[in-house]
């Protein structure tokens, strides 16, 4: 059973969103918070597999409850997840920055968040890896950090770098293993154990590092699909 706590300033949303998960199979919502640090207090308390979070709310935003979340040792297995009005929300980066491990329009359909959900707690990308890409190649290139140094990649051995790069490309495991000629299970390792050394909560964190460090760049053309941003925006 998935644990979750629903996040937002609208009693109306908060109910809404509980009712929807309540009545989906696996999921049940074992708490509610009206802003940042009410939810970062029950987080601690409750320790749920996944918060589901708005982004504006009043005394702490979801961003920065976010940050304090990921950051708490005692909430390693909780992750966070941005419901947010607008699905190009130019705070969406701000959040995964800050740990988030993905987000979803208040607008979609109720089925796509329920497994919005279920995909964040399996520690997997929340949106197809080709939409995932193309959403933070979007906000990074048009709000890079201010003032913060770019992700250091010397820690990565040469595959690592391979993979990564086919991560921030939109690919997964299997497409991974395929590319590089290696087995399904050796392709899942590597990507562990590139989230272990870039401390990524999951793949969009992956793809963030990727663009930051310059490894990336956004708009670049897909050598191995020969499709640009643009294209990929398009068939993602």
């Amino acid at each position: 059973m998935t644990t979750v706590i629903v996040v937002d300033d609208q009693s109306l949303i908060r109910s809404a969103v509980r009712d929807l998960l309540d009545a989906a199979e696996g999921t049940t919502v074992v708490g509610e918070a009206a802003d940042g640090e009410a939810a970062v207090e029950l987080a601690r308390r409750l320790r749920p597999d996944v918060v589901v979070c708005d982004i504006r709310m009043p005394r702490m935003d979801g961003i920065d409850a976010t940050a304090v979340i990921c950051a708490d040792p005692a909430l390693a297995d909780t992750r966070v997840l941005i419901l947010t009005t607008f699905e190009e929300d130019e705070y969406v980066v701000s959040a995964l920055r800050a740990g988030a491990s993905g987000f979803i329009g208040k607008g979609a359909e109720p089925d796509d968040i329920v497994r919005a959900v279920r995909a964040v707690h399996e520690g997997g990308a929340l949106l197809s890896p080709a939409a995932t890409r193309a959403l933070i190649e979007t906000w990074v290139r048009a709000a890079p950090a201010q003032g913060s140094a770019p992700p250091s990649l010397e820690a990565l051995t040469d595959r690592e770098r391979e993979v990564l790069l086919l991560v921030a490309r939109g690919r997964s495991n299997d497409e991974i293993a395929g590319g590089l000629f290696i087995s399904p299970h050796t392709a899942k390792s590597h990507v562990k154990n590139t989230m272990v050394k870039l401390g990524a909560h999951d793949r969009a964190q992956l793809v963030i590092a990727a663009y930051e460090s310059g490894l990336l760049r956004p708009a670049a053309d897909d050598p191995q699909r020969g499709r640009t941003g643009a294209s990929a925006r398009r068939g993602g």
